[in-house]
């Protein structure tokens, strides 16, 4: 029972010094990339904004969600971005977040021809590779929360893409942001092993190249 309690000792430790090596890892490489302010991020003609629920596990307003979206607004409308792609997770016919979001988006003001939309950005690796391989952009502003921002940023750097990203505001309660900072301690793991691994998106597909409209930065009311 000593020599496997000591295993599992030494297993833990272990685990949580790759985790913390991680953590570290995918903070180094997003420095320098990530925004709080309009005036001070450099444009892009596209903006990946990163899916989520439009509603909670409660069933009310998901804040994440309505804060990227109104970050969203916010550089279009500043002329910070001309194009937005919304990558994520339709699994299912009654489950659409790109769609909800640009729904969202349009009632905003943003031109429908303005938006495109990926159906397969079951996660964020996804996302970034099919923003890369199937929408062909090596240079686009992401947005989402910071936490998430930097492990879209890391991802990115090992792609090989130049990426900027946008910070929309987490104004969760502290419970909850103490679960995603946990979840986020998980997932910034499995990135870098992922990256190192060599993993793949679950989709791919035919090229689905982005036009820039003309005159795409029209008033916002």
């Amino acid at each position: 029972m000593k020599r496997l309690f000591k295993l599992f000792l030494l297993l833990c430790i272990i685990g949580i010094a790759i985790v913390a090596l991680c953590n570290h890892i995918v903070v180094k490489n997003s420095k320098g990339k990530i925004f709080n302010n309009l005036n001070d991020i450099p444009n892009n003609d596209v903006g990946l904004l990163l899916g989520t629920s439009p509603l909670g596990r409660t069933g009310r307003p998901n804040v994440y969600y309505l804060n990227r979206i109104k970050a969203t607004v916010e550089l279009y409308k500043a002329g910070k971005i001309k194009v937005v792609l919304i990558s994520g997770d339709n699994h299912h016919k009654s489950y659409n977040e790109p769609q909800y979001m640009k729904n969202d988006l349009v009632s905003k003001g943003i031109p429908d021809s303005c938006i495109v939309l990926d159906y397969a950005g079951f996660r964020t690796f996804d996302s970034m590779i099919r923003a890369q391989k199937v929408f062909g952009q090596n240079s686009f502003t992401i947005i989402s929360q910071e936490f998430h921002n930097q492990r879209a940023l890391y991802i990115c750097k090992q792609l090989g893409i130049n990426a900027v990203a946008f910070n929309a505001k987490n104004t969760v309660s502290r419970v909850w942001r103490i679960r995603m900072y946990l979840r986020e301690k998980l997932a910034r793991t499995k990135a870098v092993l992922d990256i190192l691994f060599g993993e793949k998106p679950r989709f791919l597909g035919e090229p689905i190249p982005i036009t820039i409209p003309q005159d795409t930065i029209k008033k916002i009311s």
